[in-house]
C-alpha cells in the first residue's frame, strides 16, 4: 500500500470517527403534553376538528396507536416524571387537589433530574400538578432549570385564578419560584407557546435542551378567543364548538413553536414527543368515539392516548406503530436517548422503547398496569376463590387481554355531539350492577363491545393472579385531607407552598 493510500485510509478513519461523534450527539427533546385531549379530537383519527400541524408532524414521524396513559391528570404526570406505576408512588387514588399536602415523592429522581444529569438544560412550561405544599416539591426543585406556569390542576385561561375546596380561591402563575401577576387579556395557550419560543430564540447554550411543555389546553373551563371558534360555526353544540376552537389554538401554537425551532437551526436535532394526559372529557366538549368511556374511567376512552414521535433521528419515518407503549416508558426511553444513566432510580416500570418507536422492533412490554385503587368504593361481591379482590377498582393489560375489576366508571360509547343540546345518553348502569369483572381481547375488540369474562374463566383467573402479584408490590396509598393552611388568603392571594 502506498504512503498516499495509507494517508487516505487514516483520513477516512478519522473522519468516520468524528462523524460518529456528531451522529451520537444527544438531541434536543421537546415533550408536548396536552390536557384532556380526546381520541377523536385529532385530525388523523377522522375528527371534524382540523389539526394541520399535528397531522403533518405525526405523518412525518411515528404515530403510536397502541399507546396508553392514565385516566386522569396527576397519575399520568407522576408516571411520566418517575417512570413508575402510581401503586409504587402512593398516588393510586384521584388527583392532587390544590389544598392537599401531597406530592410526587422525592425518593427517586425525576425525568428532569436525569436529563439535567445527562448534560441537558431543562425547562418546564405550563401545568405542574405534582404537588407544591412544600417548596421542595416545586418544579425548580425537581430537576428543572426554569419553570413558567401554574401549580394546580386547572384554572381560568385568562385570569389564571382558581377556586378549590371550601371558598379557597387564588391566582396561580409563577416564573420560577416567584408568583407573577397575569395579563388578563392573554390566553394561556398563546402565553405558554410564546414563552417556549422566547426560550428557543434566546438559546445560546452548548447543552442540548429538554423542553417540557404541558399545555393547559384543552382542559375545562371552555375558553378561547373567538377567532378560533369562528371557523367552527357549523358545529351546533356550544361545548363542542368552543372545544374545537381550543384545539385549533393549541395546534397553531405547536406550529409556531416548531417554526421557532427551525428558524434557530435546532429542529433537525430535535426529537418531539406529543401525548395527551388522559381521554377527553365529554362533558366539556371532548370526544373519544369509537372508544368506550371517557376521562376518569378505566375503559379505553379514558386511557387509550393520542401520541406520536417526530424527529430526524427516527429510522422509520411516516409509519404507524401498533406496539404496546405506556407513559412510564418515556422515562427510560428519553434518558437513553440523552445518553444518560438510570443509576440511582428506584425500580422502574417503564421500558426503553426507542427501538420499538424508531426501528419498528417488537415492544419489550407485555404487561401494563392501568391502576389498582384501594380507596375507591368497592363494587359488587367477591369472586369465590379469586386471588385478587375483584371488588377493588383495577385494570390490567397483558398482551392482547385486558381485565377490569370493581367500578370502572361510566361505560357508555359517546358519539360526536351534533346539536345545541347534549344529544348523547350518558346514563350508565355499570355502577349500579353487582357485576365487577370484565375481560376483553383489545386486539380484536378495541372498543370493548364484547365482554369475554364468562367465555374464558381461566383467563380471568390468570389476569386476577397477575393483578394480585402486582398488588403485592404496592406502597400505601397517600391521600391526605385538605389542609386549611393552604388557603390563598393566608398566602397573599396565591396558591403556593404553605409548609416549611
Amino acid at each position: 500500500m502506498t504512503v498516499q493510500r495509507v494517508f487516505h485510509v487514516i483520513l477516512f478513519v478519522i473522519s468516520s470517527h468524528f462523524a460518529n461523534i456528531v451522529e451520537a450527539k444527544p438531541p434536543h427533546i421537546l415533550f408536548v403534553l396536552a390536557d384532556d385531549y380526546g381520541y377523536n379530537d385529532i385530525g388523523y383519527h377522522g375528527s371534524e376538528i382540523r389539526t394541520p400541524n399535528l397531522d403533518k408532524l405525526s405523518g412525518e414521524g411515528v404515530r403510536l396507536e397502541n399507546y396508553y396513559v392514565q385516566p386522569i391528570c396527576t397519575p399520568t404526570r407522576s408516571q411520566l416524571m418517575s417512570g413508575r406505576y402510581q401503586i409504587h408512588t402512593g398516588l393510586q387514588h384521584g388527583i392532587i387537589w390544590a389544598p392537599q399536602p401531597n406530592a410526587l415523592p422525592r425518593d427517586s429522581p425525576t425525568l428532569a433530574d436525569k436529563m439535567r444529569e445527562s448534560g441537558y438544560s431543562t425547562h418546564a412550561v405550563g401545568k405542574w400538578h405534582l404537588g407544591f405544599y412544600k417548596e421542595e416539591y416545586l418544579p425548580n426543585n425537581r430537576g428543572f432549570d426554569t419553570f413558567y406556569g401554574y401549580l394546580t390542576g386547572s384554572e381560568d385561561y385568562y385570569t389564571k385564578s382558581r377556586c378549590s375546596g371550601r371558598n379557597m380561591c387564588g391566582k396561580d402563575l409563577r416564573d420560577d419560584f416567584k408568583p407573577i401577576e397575569p395579563n388578563p387579556n392573554e390566553y394561556s395557550t398563546e402565553m405558554y407557546s410564546k414563552r417556549v419560543i422566547d426560550l428557543v430564540n434566546n438559546y445560546n447554550s452548548t447543552k442540548p435542551m429538554f423542553m417540557y411543555l404541558a399545555f393547559q389546553a384543552v382542559h375545562a373551563p371552555l375558553e378561547v378567543p373567538s377567532r378560533y371558534t369562528d371557523k367552527y360555526a357549523h358545529i351546533k353544540n356550544h361545548n363542542r364548538r368552543t372545544y374545537a376552537g381550543m384545539v385549533a389554538a393549541m395546534d397553531e401554537a405547536i406550529g409556531n413553536i416548531t417554526t421557532a425551532f427551525q428558524a434557530n437551526g435546532m429542529w433537525d436535532d430535535t426529537v418531539m414527543v406529543f401525548s395527551t394526559d388522559n381521554g377527553g372529557q365529554i362533558l366539556a366538549g371532548g370526544n373519544n368515539w369509537p372508544l368506550r368511556g371517557w376521562k376518569a374511567s378505566l375503559w379505553e376512552g379514558g386511557l387509550h392516548g393520542v401520541g406520536f414521535v417526530h424527529g430526524k433521528a427516527l429510522q422509520r419515518k411516516g409509519t404507524v406503530s401498533h406496539e404496546l407503549l405506556h407513559v412510564t416508558d418515556w422515562y427510560p426511553t428519553l434518558v437513553g436517548l440523552a445518553g444518560g444513566s438510570l443509576n440511582g432510580t428506584k425500580p422502574l416500570d417503564g421500558f426503553n422503547q426507542w427501538k420499538t418507536i424508531s426501528e419498528g422492533a417488537k415492544s419489550p412490554r407485555e404487561i401494563l398496569l392501568h391502576n389498582i385503587d384501594p380507596l375507591f368504593k368497592p363494587a359488587g361481591d367477591k369472586r369465590e376463590g379469586s386471588p385478587f379482590d375483584n371488588r377493588v377498582r383495577a385494570a390490567l393489560r397483558w398482551r392482547d387481554w385486558k381485565i377490569i375489576t370493581g367500578n370502572p366508571g361510566n361505560s357508555t360509547w359517546v358519539p360526536v355531539p351534533t346539536s345545541e343540546e347534549d344529544n348523547f345518553n350518558i346514563d350508565d348502569d355499570t355502577s349500579k350492577q353487582k357485576k365487577n369483572i370484565w375481560l376483553f381481547n383489545i386486539a380484536k375488540d378495541p372498543v370493548e363491545r364484547t365482554d369475554l369474562s364468562d367465555v374464558y374463566p381461566e383467563m380471568v383467573n390468570k389476569m386476577l393472579f397477575k393483578l394480585q402479584q402486582l398488588n403485592k408490590t404496592a406502597v400505601p396509598c397517600v391521600y391526605p385531607p385538605m389542609d386549611p393552611r393552604s388557603n390563598p388568603e393566608h398566602l397573599g392571594g396565591w396558591w403556593g407552598p404553605w409548609e416549611t
